[in-house]
């Protein structure tokens, strides 16, 4: 692993795709073993699956990966090689969100998109405290060039990050009466397949028509060329079968946890309640009092804490059962003119973000 001052470690590895995934499950073999025992717990407790179903719905998450990303899904077959663990597994903590969420919502997750002087794309990660020892940051470059740099539980490949193509994602959780098809491409392969793509076009028809068996809400933007301030975003509430979409307003687009498109669904939020139902207002409001939307003003929104502990920077609410626990895992700042990202392990009120460029991850 590499060694940088980010408060987590650092995956960087280059070839095809079957090499860097083979690089990325030697580098990291204890973090993801240790993650599959995580989770083989987590699916045991929270949705009463044992090994033998993980390794069977895996399965099918593999063939879904090969069909309609087969440069992913070689990466994840070498990853689980290297690593010395089942490759059914591995897809299957890939689609952890399917597997324990079919049937229930965490209301975690703050996102925010900006394009103004300077395209960015931001976001709180909120998710189980147990998961901080088992993320990394993960940087590609594939046998062309392409480069990329993501936030990943160890075994995964994509949750928040960029590309050389100045593409960047974040991602929410959403939950719909429509969750729980069985055949869908996993929730974290879709995302890897936006940061493999070239463009925003490209991102869009890679992971529109690719089915799904969970909702997702995925905040998208490009930058290009570098430097220029010039960029577009677009948010996607990705539900099994059909999709809504957002775009800013003067500038500014927001998201949290609850559908804010009027997709023909019954939104599992509204028998749940939670502070999705505040968290992108707020940020909204907070970012147009300041008028800027700098940096400065985005790290004020992300420790921001009205209704503590369920806040946007969320801190563990100990009168939720302990598997619904979240916190602000890690905090991170997407500067896609740049190709630079920004990480602060949190809750961010207690950290500092550190910034990293692509071209320092892995230079030329």
């Amino acid at each position: 692993m590499t060694q940088l001052a980010l408060p987590l470690p650092v995956v960087a590895v280059s070839g095809t795709p079957a090499e860097w995934g083979a690089a990325y499950g030697r580098a990291a073999a204890d973090l993801v073993v240790g993650n599959l025992e995580a989770y083989r717990e987590r699916f045991a407790s929270q949705a009463g699956l044992d090994t033998t179903a993980v390794r069977l719905a895996g399965a099918e998450f593999r063939q879904a990966t090969r069909r309609y990303a087969p440069r992913i899904a070689d990466a994840l077959d070498a990853l689980a090689e290297a690593a010395g663990v089942d490759a059914a597994e591995v897809y299957a903590l890939n689609g952890r969100t399917e597997l324990l969420y079919g049937a229930r919502t965490l209301d975690e997750c703050t996102l925010i998109g900006v394009v103004r002087q300077s395209t960015t794309l931001a976001q709180n990660w909120d998710w189980h405290p147990e998961q901080r020892p088992y993320t990394l940051l993960l940087a590609t470059r594939d046998e062309r060039g392409f480069t990329v740099a993501t936030l990943a539980e160890a075994g995964m490949l994509a949750k928040a990050g960029l590309n050389s193509a100045g593409v960047g994602v974040c991602v929410s959780l959403l939950g719909c009466d429509r969750d729980g098809r069985p055949g869908g491409v996993p929730y974290h392969v879709l995302l890897r397949m936006a940061l493999e793509s070239d463009s925003l076009t490209s991102a869009l028809r890679a992971v529109c028509p690719a089915p799904r068996g969970a909702s997702l809400n995925m905040l998208l933007g490009q930058a290009w060329p570098a430097g220029s301030g010039d960029g577009e975003v677009i948010d996607l509430e990705l539900i099994p079968g059909d999709m809504g979409v957002l775009h800013p307003v003067d500038g500014l687009l927001t998201h949290a946890n609850h559908l804010q498109t009027p997709l023909p669904v019954r939104d599992r939020l509204k028998e749940l309640g939670g502070s999705s139902w505040f968290r992108a207002a707020r940020a909204d409001r907070l970012l147009r009092r300041s008028g800027m939307f700098t940096r400065k003003d985005l790290v004020a929104v992300f420790t921001d804490h009205l209704s503590y502990p369920n806040a946007i920077c969320r801190h563990v609410d100990d009168t939720m059962p302990a598997d619904d626990r979240s916190e602000t895992v890690y905090s991170v700042l997407l500067d896609l003119d740049d190709r630079r990202l920004a990480v602060a392990s949190g809750p961010p009120c207690g950290g500092t973000y550190v910034d990293v460029g692509l071209d320092e991850l892995l230079p030329v």
